[in-house]
Order: structure tokens, then C-alpha cells, then sequence
């Protein structure tokens, strides 16, 4: 149950990052409580995952999940660059984290 807590939380991780980008764009309070409520269900999350599984593990595969998801998709959605050394660093966070998975007691 916490991986998937964790799951989730990497997702609202990538939903803030979606609505960074948002506010960016449309500075309007829709756009403000939109990351604001991604961010935080986020954290809460993270702090409920945190109570079965080590810090470490937790943050490491969290932040990697915000981090291979917002780039993926920015490169689907925003155009950003599919260069094959970038993608060769996404799957190197991917096995990263899956290891994590695997040694984490």
C-alpha cells in the first residue's frame, strides 16, 4: 500500500510541476490553488509513505518519479527536446529508483 502511496505522490509531483508551468502562463487563482492543492497533496503523500518506508528510499524514488514524469512530459507536450543522451539519463533515473525498489527492506 505505501508504493502506491508513493506512486501517487510522484504523480501530484508531475501535476505540480504541470501547473508550475500553468502559472507561468495564466497568472490567475485558479492556476495559484491548482498548484498549490497538487503540490501539498503531494507532500501529504510523501509524509503517509514515509511511515512504512525509509526516508531515503521514499525521497529518492519520489523526486525520481516528479522528475522523469515532468521531463516526459514536457517533451510530449511542450515540444522539449527527445535527444537520445536525454533519454539515456531518464532511464538511468528509472533503474535507479527500481533498485531502490529492490534493496529497500
Amino acid at each position: 500500500m505505501a508504493w502506491i502511496c508513493l506512486i501517487f505522490a510522484g504523480a501530484f509531483e508531475i501535476m505540480g510541476a504541470l501547473s508550475l508551468n500553468r502559472l507561468n502562463k495564466d497568472k490567475s487563482w485558479k492556476s495559484i490553488i491548482l498548484l498549490i492543492g497538487c503540490f501539498s497533496l503531494s507532500f501529504l503523500l510523501l509524509s503517509q509513505t514515509m511511515k512504512t518506508i525509509s526516508m531515503g528510499t521514499a525521497y529518492a524514488v519520489w523526486t525520481g518519479i516528479g522528475t522523469v514524469g515532468s521531463t516526459i512530459v514536457g517533451m510530449f507536450l511542450y515540444g522539449e527536446s527527445k535527444d537520445w543522451r536525454r533519454l539515456l539519463f531518464i532511464s538511468m533515473v528509472v533503474i535507479a529508483a527500481i533498485g531502490l525498489k529492490l534493496v529497500a527492506s
